[in-house]
């Protein structure tokens, strides 16, 4: 590196300038023996500096100053962000005749370290409370308080309470409490960690934004590509890759004794089960347990690898900070040195003793992000106080006693996962905050606090969902279905169990998993007697094992010189197994790949495409030639009935022992070419006969003599009653029956698997699609749950009626994936619950068990008449009640009449009151019943 440039620039040059501690410009500093520059992804820059005191510029570093990383990359120098430091720690050795120094930097947001949060008034249980605020509002307050206390002088932040440093409106909303003396720097790394922020220092300026935009930009593909190759951009390439973490079973232990097990397949374990154990305080229920250990679990599911590439800057096309900075997504040489996209978590550059610049990149693949977002995940499963936000309306208040007032700040983060059949299902994590008075403003101490859901839609019903005691306000609600919408809210209870009023309800939309499976191991594709075989052997990428929502593998196929056609499905596998592609032309390349499709629709991306076609049985030129079969023929393609005539080949042209089994061609040798009683037992060795060496229906039931199959083991890996047409197939590969009632691909099946719950056996029953192919009916049968279903075989969601009975609870309704499924709920509690809506009166039949609805009354009116429709079949009993449209009670009211058809309902004026009697609203439901009317 060289301070005072030549005409001709270098293509990449770095430099050091010192600055007045927030201030001014003071100069180069051209001379350092060394340097080395960290600049991590949300994290706190560094520069380690050799210098020494004889060198020009040494008198800048003599006393605390700031240090700017400078780079040159064709144009003009530019700081980098995060390119500031600190020169706050220095080393030396008075022995040293060359005078050198070091100097350990820290980047400018170490600053941050030096300002905390200062107790104020309205402290709740000796913490700072910040209730349902942008995350750029808590920062901000921090910020502004510190800098009146005269701290942070010098630095300034970009963004707001409202907008992030992009102008974007913040996308997370926080519920949070915190303890005087946290420092802004320890709060900045925990809000990165967890997913809610990127941050980076430009200059003295502090940038936030929200998390996975501008600092996450994808330069993998596209016109912003950035692709790092071996020998120009990098030149060396090591990785780290330990099995240290890996476990295929996780124990959560939860509170008062609960655990739950979640195992993955052990035999994707090189040494099989391997097990770890999780404490999770709060945790009691399975649902929570399920979302926890599934992500810790996909973390500790394969070989951790760390990945650094060094760079090249004299001949690398793309440069630190001028192409790409950390939190971009480049395409580099992964794991093995196949190109793949990598993301940046720290660039690292260096100047040696001699000059030289040199660098490095620490890359993480997508494996490793996804543990990053899996980790944050679980930490907000546990502690809550994020949200992406909600919406509700504002009830009803009780009141009796000290009414505890509302609890404030209620934000609720969903999410979802995977239960124990491999479904996705609903959690909630709901946060609020700590409510210390009553609604009089007068201070109380409240013993704890009652968390209500509902569906969300008019006339559904709250429902408890959780409690907690008085120093817990997050808990998480799972089991949800996932794509509807739940409404929240929750209410303190003073200590004497009055209950308080409710917080304003909060509305979020349940998500589907939208995780995708694994992309699948590569096939295996081979070709024999002119059909394509394609063969999976039922893992992904790696050996790693398909999850528990993993629904079937996709096989599809191209033509290569028609890149524009279409790619079409030709086939599908559930497991491990091969599948057979007919009727391709001789000598035309076919692509073929793979991809894995899982319970809720997500699709991975496909594997790389094999290449293979098809070949004729003989040598193309020899087409319509005389051939001489011992030059011509390709070995093992011509089955013997297919190219000899009959008795052309006798027993005297054939030396003893001339063919051998390896000679003869699979189904060469069939019954018509074999003389009755030729032969015998004695002339065939043990095992010598196996099914690749019988052509399909070459045995029917006239050539075995009775009982010839008596306590036989038949081995082969596909048996079926015929090729087209009414048949039925059993394939030992997949564990499965199939039914085809014609010739069609529409099909019932049987199957059984342990890939649901591991060391039990689960059977399946799946009937055909209807023609619309908008339904089938799935029966799925194990130890201690059984489902009966309708779904879309399209993508295997709900679509219908269903019928689940497990060892703890039982229901049965409808599901169509929407918000308006239902169902009965029936379990070990001896309670019942019903989830929906019921069906109003004004279209019944005679036969209803239930009827409800409502009316409203007009002014003066005494009463109503209500209809059934019909005639009810049997007698009928009515319930009611009314409410006086203005809030009065000057009015009482009874049912008078009730029969098959109708019942009345009248109210008259009470308690000496005088006035026309105002509006009414009626509410009712009546049933029918054995008893007298």
């Amino acid at each position: 590196m060289s301070v005072i440039l030549p005409a001709g620039l270098p293509r990449y040059a770095l430099r050091l300038v010192a600055y007045e501690p927030n201030g001014g410009r003071l100069g180069l500093l051209p001379s350092p023996l060394s340097f080395e520059s960290a600049a991590p992804l949300n994290d706190v820059s560094s520069l380690r500096l050799d210098y020494s005191t004889h060198a020009a510029g040494a008198e800048l570093l003599a006393r605390p100053c700031e240090i700017a990383l400078e780079y040159l990359a064709g144009g003009d120098w530019v700081e980098p962000p995060n390119g500031r430091v600190l020169r706050i720690k220095r080393g030396s050795d008075v022995t040293d005749q060359a005078g050198k120094r070091s100097y350990t930097c820290p980047g400018y947001a170490w600053q941050f370290k030096k300002a905390v949060l200062y107790p104020t008034a309205g402290m709740v249980d000796g913490k700072r409370q910040f209730n349902a605020v942008p995350v750029g509002a808590v920062l901000r307050t921090l910020i502004d308080e510190a800098k009146a206390r005269g701290a942070l002088d010098g630095m300034t932040a970009e963004f707001s309470s409202s907008v992030d440093s992009d102008g974007k409106e913040w996308a997370a909303t926080l519920t949070i409490a915190l303890e005087p003396g946290v420092d802004l720097l320890t709060l900045l790394l925990n809000l990165s960690d967890q997913g809610v922020i990127d941050w980076r220092m430009r200059g003295r300026e502090l940038q936030v934004f929200n998390e996975g935009t501008v600092m996450a930009t994808d330069r993998s593909s596209g016109p912003a590509l950035v692709d790092l190759w071996l020998g120009r951009d990098v030149d060396q390439a090591p990785d780290d890759a330990t099995l240290e973490d890996l476990s295929s079973a996780i124990l959560i232990a939860g509170e008062n004794g609960f655990t739950h097990e979640i195992a993955n397949d052990p035999s994707a374990s090189p040494w099989g089960r391997w097990e770890t154990y999780q404490q999770q305080g709060g945790v009691s229920d399975a649902g929570t347990a399920a979302a926890l250990g599934q992500a810790a679990l996909s973390r500790a599911a394969e070989e951790r690898v760390q990945i650094t590439r060094s760079v090249v800057f004299d001949v690398a096309r793309w440069l630190p900070w001028a192409n790409y900075a950390p939190g971009d997504t480049v395409l580099a040489p992964g794991d093995g040195g196949g190109m793949e996209p990598l993301r940046i978590r720290q660039i690292t550059v260096s100047r040696a003793s001699d000059g030289k610049l040199s660098g490095n990149l620490v890359l993480n693949d997508r494996f490793l992000e996804d543990d990053i977002k899996l980790a944050r995940k679980s930490a907000g499963i546990l502690a809550g106080g994020v949200s992406s936000g909600g919406s509700g309306a504002t009830p009803a208040p009780d009141s009796s006693g000290r009414v505890p007032a509302a609890p404030p700040g209620l934000i609720v983060e969903p999410d979802a996962y995977l239960d124990a059949g491999g479904y996705g299902r609903g959690i909630a994590v709901v946060t609020w905050g700590p409510v210390t008075a009553d609604v009089n403003g007068v201070a109380l101490d409240v013993g704890g606090y009652e968390v209500y859901a509902r569906p969300n839609a008019e006339g559904e019903l709250w429902y408890l969902v959780a409690q907690t005691a008085s120093g817990d306000v997050s808990v998480s609600v799972s089991s949800l279905n996932v794509d509807a919408e739940y409404a929240f809210k929750v209410r303190a209870v003073g200590n004497d169990g009055t209950k308080g009023e409710f917080s304003p309800p909060v509305a979020v939309l349940i998500p589907n998993d939208t995780t995708p499976p694994p992309v699948p191991s590569a096939p295996t594709l081979t070709t024999r007697l002119g059909v394509i075989h394609v063969a999976w052997d039922g893992l992904g990428t790696g050996g790693v094992p398909m999850p528990i929502d993993f629904e079937r593998v996709r096989v599809w196929m191209q033509d290569p010189l028609a890149p524009g056609t279409p790619a079409v499905e030709v086939d599908y596998l559930t497991a491990a197994g091969v599948v057979v592609i007919p009727d391709q032309p001789y000598n035309e390349p076919r692509e073929v790949w793979l991809t894995a499709i899982d319970r809720s629709g997500n699709e991975s991306q496909p594997t790389a495409a094999g290449v293979i076609a098809t070949v004729p049985l003989v040598d193309a030129d020899l087409i319509g030639e005389i051939i001489d079969g011992a030059e011509h023929i390709i070995d093992g393609t011509i089955p013997g009935d297919a190219k000899i005539t009959a008795d052309s080949i006798t027993s005297r042209l054939i030396r003893a022992l001339a063919i051998e089994a390896d000679k003869i061609a699979a189904n060469a040798i069939t019954a018509d070419k074999v003389a009755a009683g030729s032969i015998q037992a004695s002339h065939v060795s043990s095992n010598a006969i196996t099914a690749d060496k019988i052509s399909a229906n070459a045995i029917t039931a006239a050539k075995l003599a009775a009982d010839a199959i008596n306590g036989k083991t038949i081995t082969g890996s596909l048996i079926r009653t015929g090729t087209a047409g009414q048949r039925i197939v059993i394939d030992p590969s997949t564990l499965d029956i199939r039914f085809y009632p014609g010739n069609s691909t529409n099909y019932s099946r049987l199957w059984s698997s342990d890939n649901d719950f591991p060391g039990e056996a689960t059977f399946r029953i799946t009937s055909g699609t209807n023609v619309g192919r908008t339904a089938q009916t799935r029966m799925t049968i194990a130890a201690g749950w059984t489902k009966l279903e309708i779904l879309n075989p399209n993508n295997s969601n709900p679509n219908g009626g269903f019928l689940e009975s497990a060892e703890s609870y039982s229901r049965i309704g409808y599901d169509d994936g929407g918000v308006d499924s239902q169902y009965m709920w029936m379990d070990g509690s001896g309670m019942t619950t019903h989830i929906g809506k019921w069906w109003d009166y004004a279209s019944a039949s005679n036969t209803w068990g239930i009827h409800s609805g409502s009316f409203v009354s007009d002014e003066d009116q005494i009463g109503e008449r209500v209809w059934y429709g019909p005639t009810m079949r049997d007698n009928m009993g009515p319930v009611c009640t009314v409410r006086d449209g203005a809030g009065q009670e000057n009015f009482t009211w009874c049912i008078t009449a009730s029969n098959q058809q109708y019942f009345d309902v009248g109210w008259s004026r009470s308690g000496g009151s005088s006035g026309p009697l105002t509006g009414k609203a009626t509410y009712w439901w009546s049933f029918r019943h054995n008893g007298a009317s």
